[in-house]
């Protein structure tokens, strides 16, 4: 399910509007992100299809085609909040969620 979830969001970037440069940076994130979720996912499966299954909804928000601002800082919130208790043990993971979150927030579209 999380390499579904992954893909789709990978989907949802390749036919967005943003900027080529943009898009690169999203896709290459992701790619960090799925294989940091692989890695927690044999230990900790829950938390990881919660990551992911954020990590989509946020994706969804930013990538809308009608904006909500506050639906999607909400969804970037809990996408961020899903990867709390991770800090020590997995800070790759949590570096990459926050520049995901970062990156999705300020696209402004």
């Amino acid at each position: 399910m999380i390499d579904d979830t992954i893909r789709e969001i990978e989907r949802q970037i390749q036919s967005s509007t943003i900027r080529d440069e943009r898009r690169q940076e999203l896709l290459k994130l992701l790619e960090t992100l799925r294989t940091e979720v692989s890695n927690i996912s044999e230990t900790h499966a829950e938390q990881a299809e919660s990551i992911a299954g954020f990590a989509r909804v946020s994706a969804h928000e930013a990538f809308r085609e009608e904006q909500d601002p506050r639906l999607r800082e909400l969804s970037l919130e809990g996408f961020r909040s899903s990867v709390e208790g991770f800090e020590k043990s997995h800070p790759q993971l949590v570096q990459i969620v926050n520049s995901i979150s970062h990156t999705l927030s300020n696209l402004g579209i």
